[in-house]
């Protein structure tokens, strides 16, 4: 038997903090009774009431409990591999979350204008695993490789400037981070899509681009922004961001930059539009690498039997749930 969700193995904490309550109920019941009188003499006029048939009960419920927690632990049973055609190419999206992300040269605003984008990519790659990446001055992985498209919505939704403490732009950060992100094993059937205005502030993109070719990754890069550019909103009221010297701070797309990141790795650079222009055509090209990239590989089927410990568990409460703590008297 195999554990398909190990974490879970967690919730026996719940054990001994059940117990523990348990004994505090049971010491402030005693203290209770003493108040009331000499224990014997309510012994006596609390007759019916059984001690072991309490015990009982919550032996019941804490095996029920055990139970519960093996269920969720997803035990399952090795039936065999079989070989599966591979349809599908690992997508990392990585999304700038930098404060120049919150210019309003496109609407609403840049960030928000990559949270659409990505949306509407995530709709349009069937078939494929995605993972989101989220970097400013740093880079984390937001969202581990996964075929659940809700999933990646939601930790899309989540993602906004004070996700990263450190502030900037590393671009190069984003793209080694994504590299990490795919299976060693493979060089092909892998994407980096990034959004980002370009205003790169630290590293060098090109050798991380260049890095990501020699694992196989293929580059697409979206520019958000405008090369006029915009003002940004200070990060704490109202007002706009001003330099040292009291100068408006500008902050501009650098397609010059994004792309050369692209043309490294045989991606291609588009620039986001009022449109799903971008995604549309980004889309087509992964798709391209799919049909390019149809191989068999081997897949292990599982046999579920969590059922084995939840049946039981339920039964236990049932039981539980249906005694009681008085004597039957005759």
């Amino acid at each position: 038997m195999e554990w398909g969700q190990l974490q879970n193995f967690t919730g026996l904490w719940a054990l001994p903090a059940a117990a523990l309550l348990f004994w505090f109920s049971s010491a402030r019941r005693r203290a209770q009774i003493k108040r009331l009188g000499e224990a014997a003499l309510v012994g006596r006029l609390m007759g019916s009431f059984s001690p072991r048939l309490r015990l009982v009960k919550r032996a019941l419920f804490l095996s029920a409990l055990f139970f519960i927690v093996l269920a969720l632990a997803q035990p399952h049973f090795r039936t065999k591999e079989t070989l599966v055609e591979r349809k599908g190419v690992d997508v990392m999206i990585a999304v700038d979350v930098s404060n120049s992300m919150l210019g309003r040269d496109i609407s609403p605003n840049r960030l928000e204008k990559s949270k659409l984008e990505l949306a509407g990519l995530i709709d349009r790659l069937r078939g494929d695993r995605i993972g989101i990446v989220a970097f400013a001055g740093d880079a984390v992985i937001q969202c581990p490789l996964t075929l659940d498209k809700n999933a990646a919505k939601l930790f899309l939704s989540t993602i906004s400037p004070s996700l990263i403490p450190a502030q900037g732009t590393a671009i190069a950060k984003a793209i080694d981070t994504s590299s990490r992100a795919f299976s060693g094993k493979e060089k092909e059937f892998k994407a980096i899509v990034i959004l980002t205005d370009g205003e790169d502030h630290e590293g060098d993109p090109l050798a991380a681009a260049r890095r990501a070719r020699e694992e196989g990754a293929r580059i697409f890069t979206i520019g958000i922004g405008t090369p006029d550019g915009s003002t940004l909103p200070v990060e704490y009221g109202q007002g706009i961001k001003r330099d040292r010297t009291g100068r408006i701070v500008l902050s501009k797309l650098n397609e010059t930059l994004l792309e050369n990141i692209a043309k490294v790795t045989g991606g291609i650079y588009t620039r986001a539009s009022r449109g799903e222009i971008a995604v549309d055509r980004i889309a087509g090209e992964i798709r391209r690498m799919t049909k390019k990239g149809l191989k068999k590989e081997k897949s292990v089927e599982y046999e579920e039997n969590y059922q084995v410990f939840l049946v039981p568990a339920y039964l236990l409460l049932l039981v539980q749930w249906a005694l009681t703590e008085r004597r039957k008297e005759w």
